[in-house]
């Protein structure tokens, strides 16, 4: 399920397809297994309403869950970038054969964060992600020797930078992966599935008011593919652009 909302093309194909059965079913086969009467119309319309109702709070919630995500890592990715930026600057404080390895390794790890912000393929994300490890070692043992010789508030700072710079990876790689419950995925699709049911059920058969019905189907399966697509750092067209971090790479390679 959690690969299933993960790319929002296939999300809104599959949800389509579901919807509009689901009012075909509502409108060929309940009707015809229970008969509505006219009598019972009024109170029908009441719980339609409140169906449809019920589904436009659970996407609104949604979708809110969802660009508060959103924003989230965007925040995040400009706090790595000034993490990266602040720790450039603090490498000067060290002995300078140090502060130029530092800086290198700055360099580097700033273009692999880059890449990895970038990417989508798997194969090419495991590889920056052990070169990443690999460069996050090497410049904590910078960090430490400079600490080692240099016990002073001033490499203090260098290896509290450093700290930074580390965690802020942390912390960007955290948001990425928290996503929206699956529950509340299932639920929204559960009450979709209902409601296009109920939509059909409740028509009156025309051509003209059929093709109305559709937009339903339609409508739900967009909104729940755009929620899908924020939501998804690694899929579909909407992901965080890491403005500051390409901002970063220009500054430092001057």
């Amino acid at each position: 399920m959690a690969a299933f909302v993960a790319h929002p093309a296939v999300l809104f194909v599959v949800l389509l397809v579901l919807f509009i059965g689901a009012v075909a079913f509502g409108a060929r086969v309940l009707r015809r297994i229970v008969v509505l009467p006219e009598d019972d119309r009024e109170d029908f319309n009441i719980v339609q309403t409140a169906t449809l109702t019920l589904l436009a709070l659970l996407v609104g919630f949604s979708l809110s869950m969802a660009v508060g995500r959103y924003d989230q890592r965007k925040n995040l990715e400009e706090g790595e970038a000034n993490a990266i930026g602040t720790e450039y600057a603090r490498a000067d404080l060290a002995d300078a054969a140090i502060a130029a390895k530092i800086k290198a390794g700055l360099i580097r790890y700033t273009e692999l964060r880059l890449a990895d912000f970038r990417t989508r393929d798997p194969q090419e994300l495991e590889r920056i992600g052990r070169e990443t490890a690999a460069l996050q070692s090497e410049l904590w043992q910078l960090a430490t020797q400079v600490a080692h010789e240099q016990p002073t508030p001033i490499g203090a700072l260098v290896v509290a930078g450093m700290n930074d710079v580390l965690n802020s990876q942390d912390y960007s790689e955290a948001a990425r992966i928290n996503h929206i419950p699956l529950g509340a995925w299932f639920l929204m699709i559960l009450i979709a599935l209902f409601a296009c049911v109920v939509q059909g059920y409740g028509t009156r058969g025309t051509l003209r008011k059929g093709l109305l019905i559709a937009i339903l189907p339609v409508t739900v399966a967009l909104s729940l593919a755009l929620i899908s697509d924020i939501d998804s750092p690694r899929g579909g067209i909407i992901h965080v652009q890491p403005q500051d971090l390409a901002r970063l790479q220009r500054s430092l390679a001057k």
